[in-house]
């Protein structure tokens, strides 16, 4: 069985205002209850971000488990002083986003200009583990135009600055600012990824191998394949389902490569344009069909996807689950829908903000 982990990115506000704070240096300096996760967290480019990283898990159960502890723990310490953690993947409200510092990111701040100013989004990165570069090139190019399928689901960035943006996933479109960031052409082997990678660093663009933001891409610190389409999902539950059907996806095309089916031969441009309609409707409307490239109705697509992965589910265990993952996430709608919800009930981005912050919460 695949071991999986997560990334998660989560945002520090004010629990009163529900503001972004600047405080993630502050939250790193908080010390643990228990002697455990001080190598857990981690700042992100902004200092109004928090991220931490679970272990490699082989049970969707245990990931659950770590993925709701750390979330207790960053509120916990992020409380401490006097700041809230919310899996939000971007601020509701009027941001500055105040760049940590670095050298890193002082660099990518005079390379990249404005959208670095701008980027204070929060995903969520799924790696699934692969038996090696040649195994994980070949899973890449068979899961490329299930990718979009994982955006709608975990959509949950429709406001930005203070505004609605008609987006389920806005944070999809701010992080494509980057210009290694989106959708690929096949590599068609590892030799072939790695020769495309070292001509994008060739290029002087990047800083470093870290910059190359593929839709998915080999881990340069893990052995393993990191899926990173995801908004930082709003409840933890729907964060262990994309991992279950991330898993599962790689399982599947793994199966594949090993039988010798060949890859979908979709061409960029398609799959640029089914990122768009995920990040545009979420679950609420249609969604471009990764086998035939035509628009049907986003239950029908998820349907699609459980069948897809099926087997691989079935042999992991996870079948059950994850049907009723995704029969909840259809009935109560993405982190998207439940903003849309709050706001119209409350008639207060800031106290959507308040009630995220308790529902993102264990």
């Amino acid at each position: 069985m695949r071991s999986v982990g997560v990334e998660e990115e989560l945002l520090l506000v004010d629990p009163e205002t529900g503001e972004s704070r600047a405080v993630s240096s502050a939250v790193l300096a908080v010390p643990s209850e228990d002697g455990e996760g001080e190598d857990v967290f981690e700042k992100e480019l902004h200092g109004e971000q928090l991220e931490f990283a679970t272990r490699p898990q082989f049970e969707m159960s245990d990931l659950g488990a770590e993925i709701r502890r750390w979330r207790a723990e960053a509120g916990r310490r992020a409380e401490e002083v006097g700041a809230a953690a919310v899996a939000l993947a971007t601020s509701p409200l009027t941001v500055s986003p105040s760049l940590n510092s670095g050298e890193r990111h002082r660099w990518i701040e005079k390379q990249f200009g404005m959208p670095v100013q701008e980027q204070l989004t929060c995903g969520c990165h799924v790696h699934v583990s692969v038996e090696s570069d040649e195994e994980g090139v070949q899973v890449l190019d068979r899961i490329r135009p299930w990718l979009p399928v994982l955006t709608a689901m975990s959509s949950n960035s429709p406001f930005w600055q203070g505004s609605d943006t008609g987006y389920s996933s806005y944070r999809n479109r701010v992080w494509g600012r980057w210009p290694s960031a989106g959708p690929v052409e096949l590599f068609g082997s590892a030799k072939g990824y790695h020769q495309q990678v070292d001509e994008l660093l060739e290029t002087g663009v990047l800083k470093d191998k870290g910059m190359v933001y593929f839709d998915a891409r080999l881990s340069h610190n893990y052995p393993t394949v990191e899926i990173r389409v995801a908004d930082v999902c709003l409840d933890a539950s729907t964060t262990v389902l994309l991992a279950t059907l991330a898993r599962g996806l790689v399982e599947t095309a793994a199966r594949a490569y090993r039988e010798g089916e060949p890859p979908a031969s979709h061409g960029v441009g398609a799959l640029r344009l089914a990122s768009w309609r995920a990040a545009r409707s979420g679950l609420t409307d249609r969604l471009v069909h990764p086998e035939t490239l035509r628009p049907e109705p986003a239950a029908d697509v998820l349907e699609a996807l459980f069948a897809h992965v099926g087997p691989a589910l079935e042999d992991h265990g996870d079948a059950k689950e994850a049907r009723r993952g995704l029969t909840e996430l259809l009935a109560t709608g993405t982190g998207a829908e439940v903003q849309r919800a709050l706001l119209n009930r409350t008639g207060s981005l800031r106290r959507t903000v308040a009630e995220c912050v308790r529902r993102s919460a264990p």
